[in-house]
């Protein structure tokens, strides 16, 4: 599973525990030293505290009483997570994959062990799960574990190294299939589940909430995806988890699990998961396209863009992608979009940074007429662009 890992220092557990040994061993100080002096010489008119004893059977009754009545709300709770656990289990599946080792070390494999969940599309199915997991691997090297214990191979599979995903087509009866939910409908604080296999340990199920969306510019160790999007998480995601689905309280998948960010390698809370309405725009241009159609307007845009230069500008606070360059010939020209600007709102999406702009772009079907919202001269202005498709 990839790792997003950042420059943490190292933990250190055994700092921890000295720290609080010490901060209780002071406090006991302190309250021996108070409790010895106020038993010499105890103010007149002081009620003298006394032990408080076992709980009565009359006051333990109640307090049961009381448990079992504000349970009921958590337990409401806990059979929700329970039906979209068998819910959604069946249709997750665990994958291994055989593919080449490294040119160094040649006529050597490396498997990869991730996870996949099933789809069904126009009366086939499809295993959704991340390219990091089948990399390199012939068709059949791939092999996928049902929930009902039936392995199989694709017939074969698509992939797409921009954004990390993979299509596997498959064949077998009696298959569940996930419901694939709207992630731009997601919300920060929206409880979710993470499904999949962490070190094969088949059909596990973690609880969390979303905790942050359009997570961008992450790199995960040398490499980096050119689009990202993604929704950061707290469900706990190990490695094994990697395509596994991410879903809300209704059994939808709303995201693909795929990476963590850690010092360790493990877990730490911090786990991201592509939007499935971008995984689903890739997968299925792979399965009709066998490749992945994209939009550009043929801008560059200053990555740095920041307060300082938005308040020199005019505007009221850092938003939007500031443009840097105009290529010749292409949709921003047309446009009459020029070196300077700032594109606040692009199909009436409000921009949020020159990595936001080139999302939305990409996941424009290529030759749309898309509305824009531009700052030029302390003014704003519209205009539309008409997208043309990027080549390679």
């Amino acid at each position: 599973m990839l790792c997003f890992l950042r420059a943490f220092a190292p933990l250190r557990v055994a700092t921890v525990r000295e720290h609080r040994t010490f901060s209780i061993g002071f406090a006991l100080g302190i309250w021996l030293t108070v409790a010895a002096a106020a038993q010499a010489a105890q103010p007149a008119g002081w009620t003298k505290l006394e032990r408080v004893g076992p709980t009565s059977p009359e006051r333990r009754a109640e307090l049961k009483r009381q448990l079992a009545e504000h349970a009921k709300v958590l337990e409401a709770q806990s059979a929700v997570v329970k039906i979209v656990a068998k819910l959604v289990g069946p249709t997750v599946v665990y994958i291994e994959a055989d593919a080449p080792a490294a040119a160094k070390k040649p006529g050597r494999q490396v498997e990869e062990a991730g996870s996949g969940v099933i789809v069904s599309w126009g009366g086939k199915y499809y295993v959704l799960t991340n390219r990091h997991v089948i990399a390199g691997a012939a068709n059949d090297a791939i092999r996928i574990h049902l929930a009902d214990g039936r392995r199989l191979s694709p017939l074969k599979s698509w992939d797409d190294p921009d954004t990390d995903v993979a299509v596997l087509l498959i064949e077998a009866q009696d298959l569940a299939a996930a419901e694939i939910g709207d992630s731009d409908a997601v919300e920060t604080g929206d409880f979710v589940l993470a499904v999949g296999s962490p070190f094969g340990l088949t059909s596990s199920v973690t609880f969390g909430i979303i905790s942050a969306k359009g997570r961008r510019d992450l790199r995960f160790g040398e490499a980096s995806l050119r689009y990202q999007d993604f929704l950061q998480t707290d469900a706990a995601i190990n490695p094994g988890n990697s395509g596994g689905p991410l879903v809300d309280l209704r059994g939808r998948v709303v995201g693909m699990n795929t990476a963590i960010a850690s010092n360790t390698g493990r877990n730490e809370g911090i786990g991201f998961a592509i939007p499935i309405n971008m995984f689903v725009h890739v997968a299925k241009q792979l399965v009709e396209k066998g490749v992945v159609e994209r939009a550009y307007m043929g801008v560059s845009l200053n990555s740095r863009f920041g307060p300082a230069l938005a308040a020199e500008l005019g505007l009221p606070a850092q938003m939007g992608a500031h443009v840097t360059g105009v290529n010749k010939g292409s949709p921003a020209e047309a446009a009459r979009l020029a070196v300077g600007d700032v594109i606040l709102m692009y199909n009436n999406v409000p921009v949020e940074d020159d990595a936001h702009l080139v999302n939305l772009v990409s996941m424009t079907p290529v030759g749309t007429r898309v509305p824009l919202v531009v700052f030029r001269d302390r003014q704003t202005f519209s205009t539309e662009i008409v997208v043309a498709r990027r080549e390679k």
